[in-house]
C-alpha cells in the first residue's frame, strides 16, 4: 500500500491540468458578456462577475483544501479500501453503462446517425422559434400611460384619470390604483397637463396574466380619445430608456412637414392594426393649438440699431422672466423675477405697446420691429438627431417580439408609400436584442477559438481538442429542445444560457479523454482503454452534472415568479443542455476517440 501523501500527491497531479483548464474553458465561455453595452451590459454583466470569481475560488479549494482533507481521512483510515468504497447503486450503474458502451462500440451507425438527426432537428428548431430582448415580466403591478387631446385643462385631465380608475377598480384582480397627472415642478419627464400616469397593484387568483390584460385593455378601450400604454413598472421604464417610448416597439418616421408625418404616422397605424398580437398601438398625439408669434422684422431691428440678439433675450424676459437674485424673509428666500408686467403679456394689444431699448438709447413699441399675429401651431414638436419626428408606439402580446416586428416591417413596406424626404426606422426592445445577438455571435467564435487552443495546450493534438468540441453540438440539442417545449422563445439571457452551457459541457470531455491519454501510457489497450476509462470516469460525470442540474431545478420550476423572469431561461437553457451533453458525452465521445485512434 502506498502512503497517504503519495496517493493524493499522485491524483491530484494526474488531474491537476484538466481541471485548470476546464476551469478556464468556463471563464472564457463567460468573456462574451463583457462586450456587452447598454442595458443588457448591466443586467448581465454582473452575472459573469460573480460567476467567475466562484469559480476561480473553487478552483483553489478543490487544488489546495480538497487534497488536505483527502489525505487527513486516508491517514486516520476514514476512507474504505477498494472492495467496500461502491455502494450498490454505483456498482450497478456501472457495470450496465459498461454492456450498453460495449454494445455502442459495436454498433457505431446508429448512435451517430441519431445524434446527428437530432443536432439537425435542433438548429431547424432553432431557427424557426421566435426571438425576444427579455423575457416578460411578472411584477404583480401595472404602468398605465394616457394621453388625453392636447390642450385640455390640468382639471380636466384629472377628471378622466379619475374615471379610469373607477374603471379599473372593477376588475377583480386589482386591488389599489395611484395616479400621477399632468407635470410635478422640477419633474425629470416633459410631461404635459393633458397626460397621467396610473400605478395599479395587481393580485392574480383564477385568471392567467394574458386574460387579466385583455379586460383591462378593453376597460380602457371605452375612453375614446385618450391613447393608452399598459406597461409594467421595470419594464415599462425599460422600453422607455431603450427607444424613448413607452412601449416594446417604437415605429419612427422622420420628415419635415408635420401635417404629413401625422398623416403618414396614421397611415402606419391602420395599416397595421390587423397585425395579430398587436395592441396598444397609438400615433403620437398631435394637435393645432392657438399661440401668438412675435416675428422679428429685421429690416426695423436694423433702422433702430437693435441687434436679434438683444430681441431674442427681450422676448425670453417678457414672458419668462429672469431670476436677478434671492430676497430672504426670517428663515424663508423669494426669487426676485424680472419680467414683464402682465398688462403687457395678457394681450396682443399689451404686447404691441410694450417698449423695447432701441441702439440709441430711446424706446420703441414692440408692433414697431416686429409682426405680433394670433394664429395655431403644433402642440410639440418631437426630434432625434435634430430631425422632425412622429412616433407610433405599438406593444406586442400574445406572441414573440421578433416575429412580430418581422410582419410590420413587410405590412409597412406592402401598403405604405413614403414620399421622397421621409423615412422610417424601427427602434425598440427588438433593436436591442439584435445589437446583443450580433455582439454575443461574434464573441463567441472568438471564444470558441480561445478554448480551442486551451484544448490544444493540454493535449498536444488537433484532433483530440476537436473531439472534445463534440460537446457543444451535444449540449446544443437539449438547450434548443428545452426552450421549444417551454416558451418557444430565444431571449438574451437563453442566449447566455447557452453560453453558460458550452464552457460546462466541455469539462465532460476533458475527463474523459485525459483518462483515456493516462491509460494509453500504461500501454492498454484501445478498447480496454475506452470502455475502463468511460466507466471510471462515469461517476465523477454523473455527479457533477446532478449537482449541477439540482441547483438549477428550483430556478426552472419557479420561473414565473417575480424576480426569476431572467433567471429561468437561463437555467432551463443549461439544465436541458446538460441532460443531452451528459447522455451523449459518455457514448459519443467514447465511440469517436476509438474511431480516431483504430490505427
Amino acid at each position: 500500500r502506498k502512503s497517504a501523501y503519495q496517493i493524493v500527491f499522485e491524483a491530484s497531479y494526474e488531474i491537476r491540468a484538466s481541471i485548470i483548464n476546464a476551469t478556464l474553458i468556463i471563464i472564457v465561455a463567460f468573456i462574451p458578456l463583457f462586450f456587452l453595452s447598454g442595458m443588457e451590459g448591466r443586467m448581465l454583466q454582473p452575472l459573469g462577475i460573480a460567476f467567475i470569481i466562484s469559480l476561480f475560488m473553487s478552483l483553489i479549494v478543490a487544488m489546495t483544501l480538497t487534497p488536505l482533507l483527502c489525505k487527513l481521512l486516508l491517514s486516520n483510515g476514514k476512507l474504505l479500501d477498494k472492495n467496500q468504497k461502491d455502494s450498490w447503486l454505483s456498482r450497478h450503474l456501472v457495470k450496465g453503462y459498461t454492456r450498453s458502451l460495449e454494445w455502442t462500440l459495436k454498433n457505431k451507425k446508429p448512435v451517430l446517425v441519431s445524434s446527428g438527426v437530432l443536432f439537425i432537428m435542433a438548429i431547424v428548431l432553432f431557427f424557426n422559434m421566435g426571438s425576444a430582448f427579455l423575457p416578460e415580466f411578472n411584477e404583480g403591478a401595472l404602468t398605465i400611460s394616457a394621453i388625453a387631446k392636447p390642450g385640455i385643462s390640468l382639471e380636466e385631465t384629472d377628471r378622466l384619470g379619475q374615471l379610469i380608475e373607477e374603471e379599473l377598480l372593477r376588475i377583480p384582480e386589482i386591488k389599489t390604483t395611484a395616479r400621477r397627472t399632468g407635470r410635478g415642478d422640477l419633474d425629470e419627464h416633459s410631461q404635459t397637463t393633458n397626460s397621467f400616469e396610473i400605478d395599479v397593484k395587481v393580485a392574480l387568483d383564477k385568471r392567467s396574466q394574458e386574460t387579466f390584460m385583455e379586460e383591462v385593455r378593453e376597460k380602457l378601450a371605452f375612453f375614446p380619445g385618450i391613447a393608452t400604454t399598459v406597461g409594467q413598472p421595470v419594464g415599462h421604464r425599460i422600453d422607455h430608456i431603450l427607444s424613448g417610448t413607452r412601449a416594446n416597439i417604437a415605429i419612427k418616421i422622420f420628415g419635415n412637414d408635420l401635417n404629413r408625418l401625422f398623416t403618414l404616422g396614421n397611415q402606419v397605424k391602420n395599416a397595421i392594426s390587423d397585425v395579430p398580437g398587436l395592441v396598444d398601438v397609438n400615433v403620437e398625439q398631435q394637435t393645432m393649438v392657438p399661440e401668438i408669434q412675435i416675428r422679428a422684422n429685421r429690416l426695423m431691428l436694423a433702422r433702430y440699431g437693435i441687434p436679434i440678439e438683444e430681441f431674442n433675450r427681450f422676448v425670453g424676459l417678457a414672458f419668462s422672466g429672469e431670476k436677478q437674485t434671492e430676497i430672504y424673509e426670517g428663515q424663508r428666500s423669494f426669487d426676485l423675477v424680472l419680467k414683464l408686467n402682465p398688462d403687457y403679456t395678457t394681450t396682443i394689444e399689451g404686447l404691441k405697446a410694450a417698449l423695447i431699448d432701441t441702439g440709441n438709447g430711446g424706446k420703441a413699441p414692440l408692433e414697431e420691429v416686429a409682426e405680433i399675429v394670433s394664429t395655431i401651431g403644433p402642440n410639440a414638436i418631437s426630434r432625434e438627431n435634430v430631425q422632425r419626428k412622429i412616433v407610433v408606439a405599438v406593444n406586442v402580446a400574445g406572441r414573440d417580439l421578433g416575429s412580430a416586428v418581422k410582419e410590420i416591417q413587410q405590412t409597412v413596406a406592402a401598403q405604405v408609400t413614403f414620399p421622397e424626404g421621409y423615412r422610417i426606422e424601427y427602434g425598440g426592445q427588438f433593436e436591442s436584442a439584435q445589437r446583443a445577438s450580433r455582439t454575443l455571435l461574434l464573441t463567441s467564435i472568438l471564444a470558441i477559438g480561445i478554448i480551442f487552443l486551451l484544448l490544444y495546450q493540454e493535449f498536444k493534438n488537433i484532433r483530440l481538442a476537436g473531439l472534445i468540441l463534440v460537446n457543444l453540438p451535444l449540449a446544443l440539442i437539449g438547450g434548443v429542445f428545452a426552450v421549444y417545449f417551454s416558451s418557444q422563445v430565444i431571449s438574451i439571457p437563453s442566449i447566455i444560457g447557452f453560453i453558460t452551457l458550452f464552457g460546462i459541457a466541455t469539462r465532460n470531455g476533458i475527463l474523459l479523454v485525459s483518462n483515456y491519454q493516462h491509460l494509453r501510457e500504461k500501454q492498454v489497450p484501445l478498447y480496454e482503454t475506452v470502455l475502463q476509462g468511460s466507466a471510471d470516469r462515469l461517476n465523477a460525470i454523473l455527479m457533477t452534472a446532478l449537482a449541477a442540474g439540482l441547483a438549477l431545478f428550483p430556478l426552472v420550476l419557479n420561473g414565473d415568479k417575480p424576480g426569476n423572469e431572467i433567471q429561468s431561461p437561463m437555467a432551463i437553457v443549461i439544465l436541458g443542455g446538460l441532460i443531452t451533453s451528459t447522455l451523449l458525452n459518455i457514448y459519443v465521445v467514447p465511440l469517436l476517440y476509438q474511431t480516431m485512434n483504430r490505427k
